[in-house]
């Protein structure tokens, strides 16, 4: 009878540390089962405790509906892991299960890691945040004709309002070309398109000159200073830099839209796109930041700059926007949220924190998808009272919206175009000025919302996709080709993003590919005057 006891013990301690902590790895404890002679479904069944079964529900749907081939999902509260769990596989080839250790390409959530490395430098007083990030670099800088790159600050790179453009690119294995290093992303593309401090505009570039002026100021390359600077001080043992290569069984394989493997890719803005990590290492990183991890080795940050990240410095309200690596929310359904995401080829991450709750969300995926978001909604859900109700009013009121907009003016949906302001109406001729070449630009802004656009000496043809955000903006995109030696290597098109400023129309034209494979928005400064 004591030997049933005992045994019943280790079991309860068993499905309670597979259950809740999520720290060990499904094989060992399925070993451990065997050992104790538990069926293996009863461990199983154990690993979603009843607060989450919504969300595993909505997984389940996610998985089936989407055909996504992993969703891997944990959640910590007060430094305590409540729920962490792998569904489908990381490898569909070879039937690798993905876990809650499984090392996910976590794309733009690099960045708060990234920004955290840089702020221990910031601390040691070798990294002014108000000083110009030129000043931390090589020959490869931060330039404009136009503006002084000096307004570009290290708190602006940060916090995406340094006035850098769009900016990304993809290096799949198999290309011809070899991928750009980060100097020489900087030295073509790190060209201002407005003022330092004028307007936010998200920037992987920004987050490349940072992984630069981390290795100048240590002497050492990105992925070794991460290593011993934050992975190591933080018990991140599943988390790397890198493409994914030479990680093997440890790491999600990315995958296309149609579950293809997606190949191996690099790119010049490593410190914004190029961490893989696992579930509980994110929790981890998260916990550190809402000051739960108290181990010496694990005080790499003092509060009070953990808290400074956390503050909005970019865009929105004064409560809203983003801080230095971190993207701010005041009022997620009730609750201020400090988050980032990830999106990329074969990518879509969350990271959540809550910090007055002391709330961990993470959602990583293998595949782009529309759920993951929705994922995140559902599993914060589950630990915050009141968010359940809020969330599920939003959810009714975008239902009974869609549901008008399929009944009602049938006739007229998708017809209406968005009236354009007088200030923005004219004739605007100017140019755009690539790394390679310069091209006349001209825009024809019509009374009837009409955009007609000529580059250079192509044919006149007409903006599409045009919106209005704000009164002084206008965006668009037309069929074209930019002068750039290293866009012309793929079709594209072009973004227009552009600004009225002192009777100036300013801003940026990206060359940009819209179909799959995505290579990438390569973006030049314009200016057009009336």
């Amino acid at each position: 009878m004591r030997r049933r006891r005992v045994a019943s013990q280790r079991v309860m301690t068993l499905r309670r540390n597979v259950a809740v902590d999520g720290s060990r790895r499904l094989g060992r404890a399925l070993a451990l089962a065997v050992a104790l002679g538990v069926p293996a479904a009863g461990i199983e069944a154990q690993q979603t405790p009843p607060q989450f079964e919504r969300a595993r529900a909505l997984i389940e749907r996610a998985m089936r509906e989407d055909s996504l081939p992993s969703i891997t999902v944990a959640v910590a509260k007060d430094g305590r892991v409540l729920w962490a769990q792998g569904f489908g596989y990381a490898d569909l080839e070879r039937r690798i299960p993905a876990t809650p250790e499984t090392m996910y390409s976590l794309a733009s959530i690099s960045k708060p890691i990234t920004a955290t490395a840089l702020m221990r430098l910031v601390e040691q007083g070798r990294i002014d945040l108000d000083q110009p990030a030129n000043a931390y670099l090589g020959e490869a800088r931060i330039h404009s004709d136009v503006w002084p790159a000096d307004g570009a600050t290290v708190r602006r790179v940060l916090s995406h309002s340094a006035g850098l453009p769009l900016h990304y690119e993809f290096f799949y294995d198999g290309e011809t070309h070899e991928p750009r290093s980060t100097d020489e992303g900087i030295a073509r593309y790190a060209v201002l398109i407005a003022p330092p401090g004028s307007l936010y505009q998200y920037s992987n570039l920004g987050y490349g000159i940072l992984d630069r002026i981390l290795e100048l100021q240590h002497g050492r390359s990105y992925a070794e200073l991460m290593r011993t600077e934050v992975f190591e001080p933080l018990g991140m043992t599943h988390t790397r830099i890198g493409t994914g290569a030479g990680l093997g069984d440890a790491a999600a394989v990315r995958y296309g839209p149609d579950n293809r493997p997606v190949p191996y890719y690099d790119f010049d803005h490593r410190g914004g796109s190029a961490v893989y990590s696992s579930a509980l290492d994110l929790v981890r990183f998260g916990n550190f930041h809402l000051g739960l991890q108290r181990e010496r080795r694990a005080r790499i940050l003092g509060d009070q700059t953990r808290r400074l990240m956390q503050q909005p410095i970019s865009a929105g309200a004064a409560s809203d926007g983003y801080g230095l690596g971190w993207s701010i929310l005041a009022d997620d359904h009730g609750f201020r949220r400090v988050s980032h995401t990830g999106g990329m080829p074969g990518v879509s991450t969350f990271l959540s924190l809550y910090p007055e709750e002391n709330v961990v969300v993470v959602v990583l995926t293998n595949r782009s998808n529309g759920w993951t978001g929705r994922i995140m909604s559902e599993l914060a859900a589950a630990v915050l009272p009141g968010y359940r109700q809020r969330l599920e009013a939003r959810l009714a009121a975008e239902e009974a919206e869609r549901s008008a907009r399929q009944t009602g003016n049938g006739a007229n949906a998708g017809t209406t175009r968005q009236a354009i302001p007088a200030a923005l109406r004219g004739r605007w001729s100017g140019l755009v000025r690539t790394p390679d070449d310069t091209v006349r630009l001209t825009l024809d802004v019509r009374e009837d919302g009409d955009v007609h656009v000529r580059l250079g000496d192509a044919l006149e043809t007409v903006l599409n996709e045009v919106s209005v955000p704000e009164p002084d903006r206008l965006v668009g995109r037309f069929a074209g080709t930019l002068p750039d030696d290293h866009a012309q290597r793929h079709p594209h098109n072009v973004l227009l993003q552009l600004v009225l400023r002192d009777g100036r129309l300013e801003g940026q034209a990206s060359a940009q590919t819209t179909g799959w494979p995505y290579w990438y928005a390569l973006t030049s400064p314009v200016r057009l005057e009336r």
